[in-house]
């Protein structure tokens, strides 16, 4: 299983990438996109609304079940990714450059305390036993 060393994660599985302006993009990991299965439709929150860490934000909904999708840190939202209205399954091909949205941090300091690959490696490792 893939997990970039260059990501941070959540327990509730997201990957976060933190760009060059200090804003995040959020998707969710390949092992989240395992779990579920393919891909039928991801509902992105709305551009501007302001989000608390681990709010329920957005949803992905596969042929086996629909999950929540959570803020890894409280920030606004800047961008949602429109490609997953038509494409929702690029996020089973290419979990990590299958964005669903992106937003700005109240404060960055948060982004750097979520759990880096190794961590979440850890996490995933003791949810399969």
């Amino acid at each position: 299983m893939s997990i970039p060393g260059d990501l941070k994660y959540t327990a509730s599985h997201e990957w976060i990438k933190t760009e060059t302006d200090g804003t995040i993009t959020v998707g969710i990991t390949q092992h989240a996109q395992e779990l579920l299965g393919d891909m039928v439709f991801v509902e992105s929150p709305k551009v501007g609304r302001k989000l608390k860490a681990k709010e329920e934000c957005a949803v992905v909904e596969s042929v086996k079940a629909a999950a929540d999708i959570y803020a890894p840190v409280s920030g606004q939202v800047t961008g949602a990714n429109s490609d997953m209205d038509s494409s929702p399954e690029s996020i089973n091909t290419d979990p990590y450059g299958s964005w669903i949205f992106k937003m700005k941090p109240d404060n960055p300091a948060d982004v750097a305390a979520l759990m880096d690959a190794n961590a979440y490696q850890a996490l995933v490792d003791s949810e399969s036993h």
